[in-house]
């Protein structure tokens, strides 16, 4: 077998940087990215995959850097959810779930944005992403996603509560902000 045939990951690949220095945002993408084409080509198993999502996930750097590779890249991880990952992170909690919606509320509103762009590619994108995160908040702690969801709901609909900093410090106007608001929705149907 050549170093080429070999599905032995190295050290960096095989796991997350340790507790001591948890990966920057940047080399959290660079992990992320390798991990889902080892599992696209599965060289890797669901549970080796959830073990280290579970690691890198334990940072906020380490999580958004995993959500910006997973929610947005080609891999299928997202789309098929194995039940071993959904358990990974589902066990993460408040976390997930709080950069999960986030991401669910930036993708509505960019398909709002691309839409006025007249960018239906990059539209088609942020669908794709609102999708995985739909699908993926229907997963995760229900007590968590409704509480964070509600939060979510009341800077969008009423101008109320700690996302409205959130919603502003982007500058969502007000179809975008209706468009969060139906995302919201959606992961209720």
């Amino acid at each position: 077998m050549t170093d080429q045939d070999s599905t032995v990951p190295s050290e960096t690949e095989s796991k997350a940087p340790d507790s001591l220095q948890a990966p920057s945002f940047q080399q959290a993408m660079e992990i992320a990215a390798r991990w889902l084409k080892q599992w696209d080509h599965e060289e890797i198993s669901d549970e080796v995959i959830a073990d280290r999502v579970g690691e890198l996930v334990a940072s906020r750097d380490g999580a958004r850097g995993f959500f910006v590779i997973s929610l947005a890249g080609d891999s299928a991880l997202m789309d098929r959810l194995p039940e071993a990952l959904v358990v990974k992170l589902r066990s993460c909690g408040d976390g997930v779930v709080d950069l999960t919606v986030r991401n669910l509320a930036m993708s509505a509103a960019m398909v709002v944005h691309h839409r006025n762009q007249a960018d239906e590619s990059q539209a088609a994108g942020s669908e794709r992403v609102n999708q995985r995160c739909v699908e993926l908040l229907r997963q995760l702690d229900p007590h968590g996603v409704k509480t964070r969801l509600e939060i979510l709901l009341a800077a969008a609909r009423d101008q109320q509560g700690e996302d409205v900093a959130f919603l502003d410090r982007w500058g969502y106007d007000t179809k975008q902000k209706t468009a969060i608001q139906m995302a919201v929705e959606a992961v209720a149907e």
